[in-house]
């Protein structure tokens, strides 16, 4: 069993390898085509730029040598630039032309060449940053004449630089979404399937445990040794109780205020006649009660599986300590054993369904464990410590009574 969640560990790891794989190419992909757009984009500009100066440097003569329709070629690739904001400047860094920038102010439609102060302020902080930046070209007019065109990215390359952030952060919230929701009916699932297990076990259990009770009537009538039959009434008790905790899986328990040196000291003792006699139960107790709302029986049984489980880690020879504190406002038990140990990985995992390191048996113990210590009494178990060849440590903590608090 304990392999299923090996397996499961490393699905998990497979699946994330996979998705920052597929994450990766999709953002290369992605990259390649901004790429491919942006060198795109300077070819235009460097069309733009040799439009530019093929009308700048036009003198009279080449104006009667060239046709009409080379000149409206040229300007038509001048006016064709409706998405890159450009700015052309000479040595000085005077502004002579903009196009496609979002100006504060709009433009005079019978003045287009005027710019007005609001305007030059921000095309002179657009021309600062641009100077950083490798978006221009350098326009040789004449030999001791330059002009420089600085351009930026088009609003279409700027949005598809981001596209792509945007697409995985949507998937991501998608999958979390979808995987929350997955867990959710899953552990409605379990607990339904947890509930249904445990009355049906309970019911199972009422007829032998009827009959039992009866035949133990009967061999105290027929002269049976009055201890043995005492002894065996004990265990006929013992699976009524059984029985009845079982019932009160998915019910809510009737919880009082109890003392939890006796129930702990209760569970020690009964499980104490019932292991190896070369494992020795110790039970160290608080100086003063340690008062918890709690269900007696459900508790119990929290205890014996503690106390089983701390005998399944020892090779039938060692010791068990249990010892009762108060910390802050809660009543702290810890059960430490000389056993195998765990490794640290498995401080969560023990506590899964199916989860057992035995040959037999089906993990359910220390995952009943929780289950009633979380979800009835709203206290915690955990592995507080462990260490290989030496032992482990389970703790659990839970809230005292209202009244213990005051």
């Amino acid at each position: 069993m304990a392999n299923i969640y090996d397996t499961r560990r490393y699905g998990t790891m497979a699946f994330l390898v996979i998705a920052i794989a597929l994450v990766s190419i999709f953002l290369y992909i992605s990259n390649r085509i901004v790429q491919d757009l942006a060198s795109q984009e300077h070819e235009r500009m460097e069309i733009w730029a040799d439009a530019t100066k093929s009308i700048i440097t036009m003198d009279d003569d080449d104006i009667m040598g060239t046709t009409p329709g080379d000149i409206d070629f040229l300007l038509r690739i001048i006016e064709g630039n409706r998405t890159i904001p450009v700015l052309l400047t000479d040595d000085r860094g005077t502004i002579l032309m903009h196009r496609n920038f979002e100006l504060p102010e709009p433009v005079d439609s019978l003045n287009p060449l005027f710019i007005s102060a609001r305007n030059s302020e921000y095309l002179e902080k657009k021309l600062a940053r641009l100077r950083n930046t490798s978006n221009v070209i350098h326009i040789v007019i004449a030999p001791d004449e330059c002009q420089h065109l600085y351009y930026e990215d088009s609003r279409l390359l700027r949005l598809l630089n981001y596209y792509p952030y945007i697409q995985i952060l949507t998937m991501l919230i998608f999958v979390t979404v979808v995987y929350y929701a997955l867990i959710s009916t899953k552990k409605a699932e379990q607990n339904k399937v947890w509930v249904g297990l445990s009355k049906e076990t309970a019911h199972q259990l009422g007829t032998p445990i009827s009959s039992l009770m009866a035949w133990m009537e009967l061999l105290e009538a027929t002269g049976v040794d009055s201890d043995t039959v005492a002894e065996m009434n004990k265990d006929v008790q013992r699976l009524s109780t059984i029985a009845s905790r079982f019932g009160k899986i998915g019910s809510k328990p009737q919880m009082e205020c109890a003392d939890v040196n006796h129930l702990v000291s209760k569970a020690a003792g009964y499980m104490s006649s019932r292991i190896s006699r070369r494992i020795k139960v110790n039970v160290i107790t608080s100086d003063t009660p340690l008062k918890v709302n709690l269900s007696d029986s459900l508790f119990e049984w929290v205890m014996e599986n503690l106390i089983k489980n701390a005998v399944d880690a020892m090779d039938a020879d060692g010791s068990i300590t249990i010892t009762i504190h108060r910390e802050r406002d809660n009543a702290c038990i810890e059960v430490t054993d000389t056993g195998k140990g765990l490794p640290r990985k498995r401080f969560k995992t023990i506590f899964n369904p199916g989860y057992t390191t035995k040959k037999r048996g089906w993990g359910l113990g220390l995952t009943l464990a929780k289950r009633i210590i979380e979800q009835y009494h709203s206290g915690k178990i955990y592995v507080a410590s462990s260490e290989i060849g030496v032992g482990t440590t389970f703790r659990i903590d839970l809230p005292l009574c209202d009244k213990e608090e005051a």
